[in-house]
């Protein structure tokens, strides 16, 4: 009798122990799979790349604050069977999901298109790309986007973006990158910020390295304190507009009746900065423009490999001009 009374407390004993066992991890699951966050419904990009696990892709979720426990999501997506559904892309996730409707969105592709813009680029170059890959007309782009400010680089953007949600994507990038510390310096340069993005885009595309932008920045101040004309190829391209016969913006080779167009963007012919920015620059082109290197150089000229070379007087310009381009 006394040994089935120890059976019977020992399966009691068993079952009370089972049955808090689970009830503590369905307290753990429940916990573990609802949203990180019920009242955080701001967007969250979050990317998938191509061949990312499952575990991967779990702890990348919570170290963005997307779910709770990754171990919960692993075995969620197990329980699923969604493993092989999951989608390499951009989502447009937020912390409101639980880690089921997180787990689904996953498997219905990315929403959004990356597009890149680059350093030196009109705004009709970038109309061009925005039209191939988001179906967005150029004249829509052109009528609002201001050049000079619509900062180069590659952006993630809804595939039903605007192009003034385009636009608004683009100046944030440029607001974050000319920081307030740069803004006061161009202040206490005596330039407004128009002016040393017109200045800057020149340098874009006059520069090809990190070296030579601040040293052709301080040429051409130079030149335009002193009232000499800036006499930039790179105005010329931008005044003769788009080449039919080369498929391209900048006209690749430029003759002396180039010189003679008439447009206050040639600066052969006009002293002074032209009316506003010929491109859009990148940022090293724009602390170039802030930052010159002051140098006794006046002049410059690239050779046919791309080197820069410089010169104080005409005639070391004149004798360079015979040494690297006859």
């Amino acid at each position: 009798m006394k040994s089935n009374n120890a059976v019977m407390t020992r399966v009691v004993v068993f079952l009370l122990v089972l049955i808090v066992s689970m009830g503590s991890v369905f307290a753990w699951w429940f916990d573990s799979t609802r949203a990180a966050d019920d009242a955080d419904t701001t967007p969250v990009s979050f990317r998938v790349n191509a061949g990312d696990g499952v575990r991967t892709i779990a702890a990348n979720l919570a170290e963005e604050n997307l779910i709770r426990s990754p171990t919960a999501f692993f075995v969620l997506i197990k329980l699923m069977g969604i493993e092989r559904s999951l989608q390499a892309g951009e989502f447009r996730l937020n912390r409101a999901m639980d880690s089921r409707v997180v787990a689904r969105e996953l498997t219905h592709g990315s929403e959004d298109t990356w597009v890149t813009t680059l350093e030196g680029w009109r705004n009709e170059e970038i109309a061009a790309a925005l039209s191939k890959n988001l179906d967005i007309p150029e004249s829509e782009f052109l009528k609002v986007a201001k050049i000079g400010y619509m900062f180069p680089d590659t952006y993630l953007v809804p595939q039903d973006a605007t192009a003034g949600a385009i636009i608004a994507i683009f100046t944030a990038a440029f607001d974050k990158k000319v920081t307030p510390e740069m803004r006061a310096d161009i202040r206490a340069s005596g330039m407004t910020l128009d002016e040393v993005l017109t200045l800057a885009s020149i340098v874009e595309r006059e520069g090809h390295t990190d070296e030579d932008r601040p040293v052709i920045a301080g040429v051409l101040l130079n030149r335009l304190k002193a009232g000499w004309p800036l006499q930039a190829d790179a105005t010329l391209q931008f005044a003769l507009g788009y080449q039919s016969q080369e498929k391209t913006w900048w006209k690749k080779t430029l003759y002396d009746e180039d010189k003679k167009v008439n447009s206050p963007y040639n600066t052969y012919a006009n002293p002074g900065l032209p009316p506003g920015p010929i491109s859009n620059p990148g940022i090293a082109s724009i602390r170039a423009a802030v930052y010159p290197k002051k140098t006794p150089y006046w002049y410059y000229l690239h050779d046919s490999a791309g080197g820069v070379h410089y010169a104080v007087t005409l005639e070391e310009h004149n004798a360079n001009i015979e040494k690297y381009l006859r």
